[in-house]
């Protein structure tokens, strides 16, 4: 585990521990956990979360489950990252002016998807929030990448210009 702190934080391979991981900050406080439980606890969530996602494929036929399973999928698979550089820089970065507008849509579709499947029980409804709530997610992804929020929009304004 030492060897890929090392690794991750940029340090030489001299054996020498160095505390200036992106793993070790933030570990002060209340719920301070050690390296290999942050990486435990990435795992388990991230796991679980693409468990549930591939599960709501099985039943896509009903909306409302599918909704279910992806939507909660979703979240333990964006929330594992908050063991690797903890809650508060992960909200930090969710609300970083880059990716805030990505960040609220995608809350917001969410919700929306929540709210379409336990409270109004419309399949279509709930299906169109399921497809908003992936476009926004894969948005919210490529606030992560340089320039990839506008490789993507050349590429669909080259796709859908009408003009020859």
């Amino acid at each position: 585990m030492q060897k890929l702190n090392e690794f991750l934080s940029g340090g030489g391979g001299d054996g020498e521990g160095t505390n200036d991981s992106f793993l070790e900050d933030g570990s002060e406080g209340l719920c301070s956990l050690s390296t290999t439980q942050r990486m435990y606890g990435f795992a388990a969530s991230l796991g679980a979360g693409l468990l549930l996602m591939f599960l709501s494929m099985i039943v896509f036929v009903i909306p409302i489950k599918f909704a279910l399973l992806f939507t909660f999928g979703n979240v333990l698979a964006i929330g594992s990252t908050a063991f690797l550089m903890g809650p508060e820089q992960q909200i930090n970065m969710m609300l970083d002016p880059v990716r805030f507008y990505a960040t609220s849509i995608y809350g917001g579709c969410v919700l929306l998807a929540l709210i379409c499947a336990l409270l109004i029980h419309s399949k279509i409804l709930t299906v169109i929030a399921i497809l908003c709530e992936t476009c926004a997610l894969i948005w919210y992804s490529l606030s992560y990448i340089p320039f990839a929020r506008r490789m993507v929009s050349e590429i669909m304004i080259r796709l859908c210009d009408t003009e020859l």
